[in-house]
């Protein structure tokens, strides 16, 4: 089976560091202020981290994971260990636990901590003017005028718009979809992306592509995502991108579920498919042909470097160089975030590697809010 990388620019490392896969949501688990508690006990660091999660967890194969990938490297790179003293994480099933996680990962000692979606931005600003000798950060939104804090978001809207590229070359049927987690600006940035991705890729191709935005109104709701996903195919949507966390873990059992019932004489002209996002979701695509062909239905995947950008900060806070008060943003120039190749055509990457040039070049300037 074909193996998936990276596009051909690459995604490079965020301040020489390894970018690892924004959405919110997925997996419940503990909500113990250590991430369900540390095997290595209390450690002696220089420095310790911990990233509170929002109603994901860090195994959603998704955005908290990348940022919890980020941390473990970073302790990995500088021999420290995991608990309090060390790194670690706390970990949110709902809304109402953030505040509390946050204010427990400062209680337990942590000098820097992490809020990792924009879901967390008040509580984090909160906690910043309660304890103004903590570091902390915000990933995927903005908190100003806070010495103690950093920002750090990503122009998902560039990564969305070679999503859309992706999915124009590709559809079969001239109907694609994008399916939200919960409606805000950073989602907005995927829709608004992927709908000028698909408008700019169409006219190339002389093409009409309609294109169906729908929310499921949370990042944690498979169920949701699966009977979104179920609605569109059945409308003859052929390619779906989300930007809904957990809940396109349904986006992928229904198109699972759709693509195990043909044979591969089939595939050409009733393939569905789906576009990961942010990090990448190759594996979630896997599945056999009722007539026994292994295949795989993931086109291709965005990717957000939230994992690098806490790896990045962390170590500016372990070397007493902090950016407290500074807004960093990652794109598609500094290599924050990109696209896989997936299963795309020969065709689809050409364009797309132009595309991406053509972002880079400003020649294209992609916008951040869709046109309602």
């Amino acid at each position: 089976m074909k193996k998936a990388k990276l596009f051909s620019l690459g995604i490079v490392a965020v301040a020489g560091l390894t970018l690892l896969g924004a959405c919110g949501g997925g997996n419940s688990g503990s909500t113990d202020s250590t991430g369900g508690g540390s095997a290595d006990g209390t450690t002696d660091a220089a420095h310790s981290v911990a990233i509170v999660t929002d109603i994901g967890g860090v195994d959603d194969r998704s955005f908290n994971q990348s940022a919890w990938e980020g941390l473990e490297a970073w302790g990995e790179e500088h021999g420290i260990a995991r608990g309090a003293g060390g790194y670690d994480y706390v970990q949110s099933n709902e809304a109402s636990e953030y505040t509390t996680n946050v204010n427990g990962a400062v209680q337990n000692g942590f000098k820097t901590v992490f809020g990792v979606g924009y879901l967390l931005k008040d509580s984090i600003a909160a906690a910043a003017d309660q304890n103004p000798d903590t570091q902390f950060g915000i990933i995927d939104d903005v908190i100003e005028g806070k010495d103690n804090v950093v920002s750090a978001t990503f122009k998902d809207n560039e990564a969305a718009y070679l999503a859309g590229f992706a999915a124009a070359y590709t559809t079969k049927t001239n109907k694609v979809g994008f399916i939200g987690g919960e409606e805000g600006v950073v989602i907005d940035r995927f829709e608004a992306g992927f709908m000028k991705g698909v408008q700019d890729a169409a006219e190339k191709l002389g093409k009409e592509i309609t294109v169906d935005p729908q929310y499921a109104a949370s990042f944690g709701d498979p169920a949701k995502g699966k009977a979104l996903a179920a609605s569109m195919y059945q409308s003859g949507v052929d390619v779906i991108f989300h930007a809904s966390g957990g809940t396109g873990a349904g986006v992928f059992q229904e198109a699972k579920a759709i693509n195990e019932q043909l044979n591969e004489a089939d595939l050409e002209d009733k393939k569905v498919w789906v576009i990961g996002v942010d990090s990448d979701q190759q594996d979630e695509g896997k599945y056999t042909t009722a007539d026994g062909k292994e295949d795989n239905f993931t086109l291709a995947s965005t990717l957000k470097g939230v994992g690098a950008a806490v790896q990045d900060i962390s170590t500016r806070a372990l070397e007493d160089n902090f950016p407290g008060g500074e807004h960093i943003v990652y794109g598609l120039k500094d290599g924050g975030v990109d696209i896989t190749e997936g299963f795309l055509s020969d065709d689809a990457k050409a364009a797309i590697e132009t595309a991406k040039q053509d972002v880079i070049d400003g020649k294209v300037e992609v916008p951040e809010t869709p046109e309602k």
